[in-house]
């Protein structure tokens, strides 16, 4: 099965000419990481850029992989580096780009079952949540979307961050609360 192959090998693979070892790779992280950067500049032209980017640079960098660390961790750690350099780019005062009202949440439709006021009920919540995402410190945002994005564990989001395990799980645990502050508040209106 192809979910057999660890990422790493796969890496390893790709980086010794295989380039049916980096499609596999591709295949199996690239909803995720253009999830993880859409989720981030809620641009849909920026995010496709910046995506094809990361993928660019993992190209360039292939001959000089090595195994240090899970393949995520340094896939999300080009992504990241992606991002810091758009917002880098940006003249100042412009903002960050993060426009909520720009970003359609077209892989979050609701079930077909659901009766109409409950998919407008469901629109309007997940709207909120993206809100909410906008108004977290950028790096309590980093690491809720590493997690819920990535999937990643907290010394791999650590990691990915470039933080010590503590600090990553105290800005993972400052978003999750936040978040469910803001919902709940969502909720009892």
């Amino acid at each position: 099965m192809e979910r057999d192959v660890a990422d790493e090998d796969l890496m390893l693979a790709y980086r010794n000419g295989d380039a049916v070892s980096f499609d596999r790779l591709y295949s199996r992280h690239k909803g995720a990481v253009y999830r993880y950067i859409l989720r981030h500049c809620r641009n849909e032209a920026i995010a496709e850029e910046l995506f094809q980017e990361v993928w660019m640079n993992l190209i360039k960098a292939r001959e000089r992989y090595v195994v240090k660390a899970k393949f995520t961790t340094w896939l999300y750690q080009i992504a990241q580096n992606k991002l810091i350099d758009h917002y880098r780019r940006q003249k100042p005062g412009a903002g960050s780009g993060l426009k909520t009202d720009e970003f359609e949440p077209d892989d979050l439709t609701a079930r077909v079952d659901e009766q109409p006021e409950q998919q407008t009920q469901t629109g309007k919540q997940m709207a909120h949540l993206f809100h909410l995402l906008d108004q977290l410190p950028e790096e309590q945002k980093q690491a809720f979307l590493l997690r819920e994005e990535a999937g990643m564990s907290l010394d791999e989001i650590a990691e990915a961050m470039e933080v010590n395990a503590e600090t990553a799980k105290s800005r993972l645990r400052y978003a999750i609360n936040k978040l469910k502050q803001g919902l709940t508040a969502y909720d009892s209106e």
